[in-house]
């Protein structure tokens, strides 16, 4: 079992001694799809932490996207839901990187890109992208990475 699923039994067994209702949802549903993904497949398996923390990165980006959906057809008191969801997410996630961190991945990897004597161009943008994304672990959104690099790029 990973630390996070661990992190999550500790943290449900509070909110029922605590009667916190919202913790104890989000909690119970974070597992529940932790679970999921660990049965998805032929064979259940355990989860590295790694896998427990993308579980809950995608949970929290759904909770995300669903909340500008609520957002944008009104629902406010939906749209808060799914956002306040999305916020108790973020403490079973690292530390995410900021801007300027990212954009110095992506200056780092464009560098090491010029000193094997190639010349940055539109079709170095995947193997970049995917670079930056495997230095970041997980800490930076996949469409900021793209934009970066395409900015670094085109500039």
């Amino acid at each position: 079992m990973g630390s996070t699923k661990q992190q999550l039994k500790t943290d449900l067994a509070q909110a029922l001694r605590a009667r916190d209702e919202f913790a104890k949802s989000n909690v119970r549903m974070l597992m529940a799809a932790i679970t999921t993904e660990e049965v998805a497949g032929d064979t259940p398996r355990q989860l590295s932490d790694a896998e427990e923390v993308d579980v809950v990165a995608r949970e929290q980006r759904k909770r995300r996207d669903s909340s500008a959906t609520y957002a944008d057809a009104g629902r406010a008191d939906l749209a808060d839901k799914e956002a306040a969801e999305a916020e108790f997410m973020a403490r079973y996630l690292p530390v995410p990187l900021t801007r300027d961190e990212v954009t110095e991945l992506v200056r780092g990897e464009v560098d090491a890109l010029i000193a094997t004597g190639e010349t940055p161009s539109m079709k170095h943008m995947g193997g970049l992208v995917k670079a930056v994304n495997a230095k970041a672990a997980g800490r930076a959104e996949g469409k900021v990475v793209a934009e970066l690099v395409r900015g670094a790029l085109t500039a």
